[in-house]
């Protein structure tokens, strides 16, 4: 089982490209190892069968050179804040060891998002119990975030992905069924009505307050740490 530097959690196909592509793309070519697990197949959804979301993803992850891309297999629409769901989440963070874990924003239209955001917080806090589910061995995750799907606050964090954003674009491209209308079996939803345009023009706006031309921004529940505000090196701190 691959351990991975960041694991991104999202409830279908298509939320974490939304919200954080651009910096998995950017973490990636830095070296680190990167995985998506998606909880449901999002058989709900208006546009788009099971099996053509499922390639979809596939491509996505193709383009952004994931290590672990994995569907969990809930129900969509259907997940709920029970031990059944948080110990499927659990057993993945378990898996993976990822140092940081990335999960959708608490406050969303999507019921489906605000839940997967409530069942990710409750897996974090089982991962690291040792006695719980014990023939898993117990995970500490160094950092949660959570980042932005339909509803956008002022972000804690910002990550600068003007260059990796045509890769997020690309991305986001590979969901056709969700943002294109295609044919006439297709109907008209938020997702194809101008949704990732809005998405850029977001990412957009994040960045313009940091001089940055794009950029994705994340909020955490805990404080930061670190163990200077400046980039000290081979210097003593007076």
């Amino acid at each position: 089982m691959i351990e991975l530097d960041i694991l991104a959690i999202g409830a279908h196909p298509d939320d974490v490209e939304i919200g954080m592509a651009g910096t998995l793309a950017k973490h990636q070519q830095a070296g680190c190892r990167i995985g998506i697990y998606d909880l449901t197949y999002a058989e709900m959804s208006s546009n788009g069968s099971v099996e053509l979301r499922q390639e979809e993803a596939q491509e996505a992850s193709r383009i952004l050179n994931l290590d672990v891309r994995g569907t969990i297999g809930l129900p969509d629409r259907g997940l709920q804040l029970i031990k059944e769901h948080i110990d499927a989440v659990v057993a993945i963070i378990r898996k993976h060891k990822p140092k940081l874990v990335f999960a959708p924003y608490w406050e969303d239209r999507h019921p489906d998002h605000v839940m997967c955001s409530r069942i990710v917080q409750e897996a974090l806090f089982n991962a690291k119990l040792r006695r719980y589910m014990p023939e898993l061995p117990a995970h500490t995750v160094e950092q949660a975030y959570y980042y932005f799907i339909n509803y956008t606050v002022q972000a804690d964090l910002v990550v600068d992905v003007s260059e990796f954003y045509e890769q997020k674009r690309m991305a986001l491209r590979a969901y056709q069924s969700q943002f294109t209308p295609i044919g006439s079996e297709s109907v008209a939803t938020p997702l194809t009505q101008g949704y990732v345009e809005r998405v850029e023009a977001r990412d957009s706006l994040l960045g313009q307050g940091r001089g940055m031309l794009l950029a994705e921004g994340f909020i955490s529940k805990g404080p930061f740490a670190v163990s200077y505000f400046l980039p000290y090196k081979n210097e003593t701190l007076r």
